[in-house]
């Protein structure tokens, strides 16, 4: 659904929960303010959308026991939860609309309706689990209120910096109190964990919770009592420091780990120094001589979160690749040989025989470390599953975006994932972009169990460096960095790249542009400033505009008709509702 074009604008303050009403009772969090028909017309609301979002089996369970939550939370009747349930089961999805209506003209809400997604943000981290189909109904639901997502983001923000509101001899009394609670053995764990981020971790991380009870009070700004009281209690500790992984450590204490396989380096660099409820994990797909020699250097520009890592991997073997790229392109006369191929490629009439001689010459080059680099990315994918369902990274949404040879580790991280259970719930989005990697709509119906939000396949159709090395294989094999994936599924969409990309090695140099064009934010005024600009803390986001329309476009998270879409950069169409 579309957002409407005007500046994010800073929520107004809450109540904290030292207020009370006149007569001293705790204030309440809005959704309990509602009237009762307003409630049922909120929670009917979440059902439906449930019901749009995540239709498939697998999520049936997620969605009666969101529902039954959410009744619970509003204090509805437990009379209702059967027609709640019935909602999120897909009956009366053409009364979303009007509870919308509904919700409007409620004088809590008409003012501003950002209070209800606080409150549905409220409920929906109630349990310390940041659930990604939480996140996409909490975006859908943002949308729908035609609200800019960048408000969503603001609730974020604020939910976290209440959390380190934490006077300093507050902070000394709990720290001595709980000591004498603690064992030895999890303050040995902190320790390690801690020395291996040197302070990487969150204020929560850093002190293992320790100060937890005491943001109780900055939380109820946001939270409500109820969620506040909630904080103050030992469950509360377990809560907050599973949100953000063992010890807040999160991913950068990864690299404690051992060696694993055949995989020699496998390491998860910050590009970002803040913290966020939901976090991104960019993938190189090769290293190259100059200003792309490091795993971080086409990210520059990503600000798809106020927390994000790159995944360092294989370093050795990916800068093989690179030179043998590099190799590939000097064994072409000239770019009008290069432009050439790109038309022959578009043509679709390439084959063995039509490949210049030139090029066949220094075929060997590449043949080699590609075909290494293909088994290792593999490999790494599936480890990056294991990580990722072990929740090193906390219990919130991860979105992966990944090109070339680091699309294909998402490829075959999600197709580790899909074959564990439990598998639901931890991808937001994912972006993959030229992959090396098939693209037949079979191979990816797996993906609609483990990705709750978007599965985004970019692509350009004149890739004559990927068609070239994949010219040996059967014609009838379809590359998805080359041609849509034909999947009928609402998460997919397809992104036709070829009049932003003119080869494969642009996905490094354009990946401003790309990200652009896939509806992913990134850093205003990125195109001036360059690689001269550090990578830290993210300056105030811009409303996006989008660079390139979807081809699956969703306005309201519904089905919609054919996957394939070959729009260039200049045709701009609203993002998804769930787009961030």
């Amino acid at each position: 659904m579309a957002t409407r074009n005007r500046p994010c604008q800073r929520l107004p303050q809450y109540p904290p929960v030292a207020e009370s009403t006149a007569e001293g009772e705790p204030y309440l969090p809005t959704g309990r303010e509602l009237t009762e028909a307003n409630r049922f017309a909120y929670a009917a609301l979440c059902g439906i959308s449930l019901s749009q979002l995540f239709s498939e089996p697998e999520h049936s369970s997620f969605c009666t026991e969101f529902m039954a939550g959410l009744v619970k939370w509003l204090e509805l009747s437990e009379a209702v939860l059967p027609t709640m349930t019935a909602f999120a089961s897909g009956l009366g999805g053409e009364g979303a609309d009007v509870f919308v209506q509904i919700l409007l003209k409620d004088p809590i809400l008409k003012d501003n309706p950002m209070l209800i997604i606080q409150d549905l943000l409220s409920f929906s981290l109630k349990d310390g689990h940041y659930d990604a189909r939480a996140r996409v109904l909490v975006c859908h639901m943002t949308s729908l209120f035609r609200a800019p997502l960048e408000e969503l983001d603001v609730l974020e923000e604020t939910f976290l910096e209440s959390l380190k509101e934490i006077k300093e001899e507050e902070s000394e009394m709990a720290e001595s109190s709980r000591k004498k609670k603690e064992n030895r053995r999890k303050w040995k764990r902190y320790l390690l964990i801690g020395l291996a981020t040197v302070g990487g971790g969150t204020v929560i991380g850093v002190t293992g919770g320790l100060a937890a009870p005491l943001v109780a009070a900055g939380a109820a700004t946001i939270i409500g009592s109820a969620g506040a009281a909630a904080l103050g209690s030992a469950a509360g500790i377990a809560i907050m420091t599973s949100l953000f992984g063992a010890a807040g450590a999160g991913l950068t204490g990864y690299k404690m780990k051992k060696r694993v396989g055949a995989i020699e380096e496998f390491t998860f660099l910050p590009l970002t120094e803040g913290r966020q409820l939901h976090i991104t994990i960019a993938i190189t797909g090769w290293l190259a001589s100059g200003k792309y020699r490091t795993f971080s250097a086409p990210w520059a520009a990503l600000a798809h979160s106020r927390e994000q890592y790159c995944l360092a991997w294989e370093a050795k073997y990916l800068m093989e690749l690179g030179n043998a790229l590099e190799t590939i392109l000097s064994g072409l006369a000239n770019v009008v040989a290069q432009e050439a191929l790109k038309y022959t490629v578009l043509s679709g009439i390439v084959a063995a025989l039509t490949w210049p001689a030139s090029l066949l010459t220094v075929a060997n080059v590449i043949d080699n470390p590609w075909g290494v680099c293909l088994h290792r990315s593999a490999e790494v994918g599936k480890h990056l599953a294991h990580i990722l369902l072990s929740r090193q990274q906390g219990r919130r949404p991860v979105t992966l975006i990944g090109f070339s040879l680091g699309a294909r580790v998402i490829y075959f991280c999600l197709q580790e994932m899909a074959q564990e259970k439990d598998c639901q719930g931890i991808i937001e989005d994912v972006v993959l972009l030229g992959a090396p990697v098939e693209g037949e709509a079979k191979h990816w119906e797996v993906f609609r169990k483990v990705v709750s939000g978007r599965i985004i396949n970019g692509y350009c159709r004149g890739d004559w460096l990927l068609s070239f090395v994949y010219r040996t294989s059967s014609v009838q094999l379809r590359v998805a960095g080359l041609q849509p994936v034909l999947l009928q599924d609402r998460r997919v969409e397809n992104v036709d790249l070829t009049s932003v990309v003119s080869g494969h090695l642009d996905y490094a140099k354009q990946m401003d542009a790309i990200l652009k064009a896939v509806g992913i934010h990134t850093k205003p005024g990125w195109e001036e400033k360059g690689l001269s600009l550090a990578p830290g803390c993210l300056p105030p986001e811009e409303p996006h505009q989008s660079a390139a329309a979807p081809s699956s476009a969703l306005e309201s998270g519904c089905p919609s008709g054919g996957p394939e879409g070959s729009l260039g950069p200049k045709a701009p169409t609203p993002p998804l509702a769930w787009t961030k």
